[in-house]
């Protein structure tokens, strides 16, 4: 069983600009996202060069995470070696193509899934799973609200961490938090004043209820 027993991590993703980086590293961010390489239309895509620009920015103690669909193994690892983040989030893709890009990679692979997968194989091939809202085309950022108790069997059955998305605000993530125990929460549109910009205030608050709800749960464990 992967369930968290402290508080949990909050990871603020979609983020396009150095400015809204800043404000999700102040508020405590222990993770920060930048959607890279996708072939459905997103507004909060940035260029290659541009997301190694923001990891640079990224400080000390605070993981840069590359998002990214899968368009070949080989296009993934040059992307990877390209930006240098401390992580990669790769989405629509399987079990076999995680294993082999964590082989080919040196960074932790979360791999993005519904709450209707295979959870055996995916958490034997990936170093965390996020449980998603997918899209047809298994893009995630669809705000769409999971199905949390599907999500929380997902946390009683996978070998390694599970990050929650799919749909959170600052409104909704404390009982998110406290119905599935995630290791982590994951938020792009449910704190945006508009596609690709960040509510600084809805950013600071999110983080701040996820990781207050986390630390209040487990005093009462």
């Amino acid at each position: 069983m992967s369930e968290a027993t402290g508080a949990t991590r909050a990871k603020v993703c979609g983020l396009t600009d150095e400015e809204d980086l800043a404000v999700a590293v102040e508020g405590g961010a222990d993770a920060v996202g930048f959607v890279v390489d996708v072939p459905v239309d997103s507004p909060r895509e940035v260029p290659p060069g541009h997301a190694s620009e923001l990891v640079e920015a990224v400080p000390p103690f605070v993981t840069s995470v590359v998002v990214t669909m899968l368009d070949g193994i080989e296009e993934t690892v040059s992307l990877v070696e390209q930006v240098r983040p401390d992580a990669l989030q790769v989405h629509a893709t399987n079990p076999d193509e995680i294993d082999a890009i964590r082989t080919a990679i040196d960074a932790p692979v979360i791999a993005a899934v519904d709450a209707g997968a295979d959870v055996d194989r995916f958490s034997a091939a990936a170093d965390a799973l996020l449980v998603d809202s997918l899209d047809a085309a298994g893009a995630g950022g669809t705000g769409e609200t999971g199905d949390w108790e599907r999500a929380r069997k997902v946390v009683a059955s996978s070998r390694v961490p599970v990050i929650l998305a799919g749909g959170l605000t600052p409104e909704n993530v404390a009982n998110a938090v406290d119905t599935v125990r995630p290791f982590g929460v994951d938020v792009a549109s449910g704190v945006e004043e508009r596609g690709g910009r960040k509510d600084h205030d809805a950013m600071r608050a999110f983080v701040a209820r996820a990781v207050g709800a986390r630390s209040a749960t487990a005093v009462r464990l």
